[in-house]
């Protein structure tokens, strides 16, 4: 749950690019080639397809493996989730002048190498019967801090990769692809607990990072070394960053408005895994199921995105998806209120399915006109800074969610989580958003 998760998934410009030049011995495709005719673009498709599909598969183990396995406590699970994300708020903007300074695809290579080892840890020590909780916080804990670097580059990599004029057109791709995986992982992650360990799903995660990581090796390489920054020190550069977003009137407005959903949302979303599995008791195939439905909305709104924009305006669309995605959220909690399981596992099927489209609609549109209208020099750091302040904000989340959910319960806090989250369209509908029809290019 929570915005701004386009990378991966979730995730253009047109200006010339100092710092990221095209190799002169390698043709570029033209701005209006399809992309289906471009090699590279369509290799590098494919592994993040595989990728995805493989971290959706292990996705759904790590809360069972915590809830359902290791017995964890409302306010463990809450300290998991924080570790997840905690990477993000403690380097996230180093991270940002750092990949700045290094080519993007072998940043992403290196990391997914590294997340895919800390993956295997856990089946290991699965199989050798050692495995504790502290040791899931120390696998989150690498695969964040990985997961940092590799964010940072790929999405400052997609304008690299394809011509300006197609980079609407890749995230959509590239997004569409990503919730497709999410439709088949959490099912057969569901399918599969029933008759293997949950460990052994972490090898499926594993082998999605492995398989992103070769195919990121048969990619042409457009990048050449980028040039030294023009601030000599770390500090200075971190600074142009995080300048360029907070002065940006709608970039601005956006990472206020996505900063204070996802905290909220990760609020609601720390105890959902304890509302299914332990509160509801729906169990394992259910909480698939429901993921499930989840992705299919995320597959509709990154397709409809544009319509949507076309519709209503793309500006107002931002305002206006996260303001429903809020109220329909509220029906999670709302479940209990159901008289048998069956209609709550309907009732959370419909929450997943709305939100999750909702959420795609608002990151497919914002995030391809921030990668358009931001300097080539600062994409890296651009997108690092956002990251740091929409994402540094989960960690907090998860942490106050799980002490929340221990002393007043999980339907209560949840219920907060939504209304906190509703409060997030506000600084959006007062912005020059509402009522623009296009963004800026």
């Amino acid at each position: 749950m929570g915005l701004e998760n386009v990378r991966p998934a979730s995730t253009s410009e047109s200006d010339p690019m100092p710092d990221v030049r095209p190799d002169d011995s390698t043709d570029v495709a033209a701005p209006d080639r399809s992309l289906w005719h471009d090699g590279d673009f369509l290799r590098y498709w494919a592994g993040q397809g595989v990728s995805q599909l493989g971290a959706s598969v292990g996705r759904i183990a790590l809360p069972v493996l915590a809830v359902s396995v290791l017995d964890a406590t409302a306010f463990q699970v809450g300290l998991l989730d924080a570790v997840q994300f905690a990477a993000f708020l403690l380097i996230g903007l180093p991270a940002g002048a750092w990949v700045d300074r290094w080519r993007k695809r072998r940043t992403m290579i290196v990391a997914d190498v590294v997340r895919a080892l800390a993956m295997l840890a856990i089946p290991v020590l699965g199989w050798a019967g050692a495995l504790d909780f502290w040791h899931l916080l120390a696998v989150a804990a690498v695969v964040g801090t990985a997961t940092v670097f590799f964010d940072v580059g790929y999405q400052s990599f997609v304008p690299i990769l394809v011509p300006a004029g197609r980079v609407a057109d890749a995230n959509g791709k590239l997004e569409a692809t990503a919730q497709v995986a999410r439709l088949g992982g959490p099912g057969i992650g569901g399918v599969l607990l029933s008759v293997i360990s949950v460990p052994v799903l972490f090898v499926a995660e594993a082998v999605g990072y492995l398989v992103s990581a070769i195919a990121l090796t048969t990619v042409r390489d457009r990048e050449r070394r980028p040039d030294p920054p023009e601030q000599a020190s770390l500090v200075g550069q971190i600074r142009a960053g995080l300048s360029f977003v907070v002065r940006h009137p709608l970039i601005g407005r956006i990472t206020t408005a996505t900063g204070i959903s996802n905290f909220f949302s990760t609020l609601a979303a720390t105890l959902y895994p304890l509302l299914v599995l332990r509160e509801l008791a729906l169990g394992a195939p259910a909480f698939g199921l429901v993921m499930t439905m989840g992705a299919v909305g995320g597959v509709l709104g990154a397709t409809l995105a544009a319509r949507v924009g076309d519709r209503v305006g793309e500006g107002t669309a931002l305002p206006l998806t996260m303001l429903a995605s809020a109220v329909v959220m509220a029906l999670m909690p709302l479940s209990v209120a159901m008289p048998t399981a069956w209609s709550q596992i309907a009732v959370l099927c419909v929450a997943e399915f709305g939100f999750s489209a909702l959420v795609l609609v608002y990151n497919v549109l914002q995030v391809s006109m921030r990668q358009r209208v931001c300097p080539p020099v600062l994409l890296g750091r651009m997108n690092a800074s956002i990251r740091c302040l929409v994402w540094g904000v989960m960690p907090i989340g998860a942490l106050l969610g799980g002490w929340l959910g221990g002393a007043i319960g999980i339907v209560p806090t949840m219920v907060i989580g939504v209304v906190g989250a509703a409060t997030a369209c506000l600084p959006l509908f007062f912005s020059p958003l509402w009522g623009m029809r296009r963004l800026p290019c």
